[in-house]
């Protein structure tokens, strides 16, 4: 028996961790980083890792292989094999993404379920010239992984239109001038660029970033007459905490603040 089938099998999804920064690369190149039920666990499982790490701030997600993602495994799906895990729904992470920032890093492509994994993140950095679509019509499916809730809140709504009803693929360019992806960069750069917006983000105040990603997200829902009151709700206790004492005091003494997570 040779070396190669004496290696072990690669787990489908990688950590490493980079000071305060979780670097998570969905790890199924041979199948384009395709969602099967051992990348939904893996990438799950990553995020877990993240928001229960007091050590940890933002997270890179990211696939090997020189591509994001394809979408679901369908040779996958066909055999029995479910793509959605626990209450986070579709790969792990569409339904109850991280508590924490989440940057997807996309070189390629990220299509169908993969467009829906990098629109659970917070911010996208992409490649010049990666594909991104929700192709799923050409299949007779539907884009249930998010893509058609989220878009319509981030895009124009005949785009969205146009995106959903063909199918077809468009260049990165495309979209950040929508602004749905934050930062285009040359081919081969996206994690490296993605590293370093979640080193700036990450100097930050962890309990202010968390509670201004999760006031961001939910403020969609709130009435006129509560939206106050919500957002206090989630402020209140980071504007109590001992960082933002820590913060303030950084200010005044012209120093860095060293952040405690409470």
């Amino acid at each position: 028996m040779t070396a190669e089938h004496d290696a072990p099998e690669q787990p489908a999804v990688l950590t490493e961790r980079r000071e305060n920064v979780l670097l998570i690369t969905l790890n199924r190149p041979a199948v384009r980083n395709a969602v099967n039920a051992a990348l939904a666990e893996g990438l799950a499982d990553a995020l877990e890792e993240l928001d229960s790490d007091s050590g940890l701030s933002v997270g890179v997600l990211t696939g090997a292989g020189g591509f994001f993602c394809a979408g679901m495994d369908l040779g996958a799906f066909v055999k029995g094999e479910s793509p959605w895990y626990g209450d986070r729904g579709f790969a792990g992470i569409a339904q109850r993404s991280a508590e924490k920032p989440l940057i997807a890093a996309i070189e390629g492509f990220a299509l169908a379920g993969g467009m829906e994994i990098a629109l659970a993140c917070d911010l996208i950095v992409a490649a010049e010239g990666a594909k991104m679509g929700i192709p799923e019509v050409k299949r007779s499916l539907v884009a249930a992984g998010g893509a058609l809730l989220r878009l319509p809140k981030r895009m124009p709504y005949h785009v969205v239109m146009e995106l959903a009803l063909t199918g077809d693929f468009v260049p990165a360019e495309r979209l950040h001038e929508f602004g749905l992806v934050n930062r285009i960069v040359e081919p081969g750069s996206a994690v490296d660029e993605a590293l370093a917006l979640a080193a700036v983000v990450a100097k930050n105040g962890p309990l202010a970033l968390i509670a201004a990603k999760k006031i961001l997200q939910e403020q969609f829902d709130w009435s006129s007459e509560e939206m106050w009151a919500k957002q206090g709700e989630i402020s209140g206790p980071v504007m109590a905490s001992e960082d933002a004492k820590e913060g303030a005091g950084a200010f005044k003494e012209k120093r860095e603040p060293v952040w405690r997570g409470r």
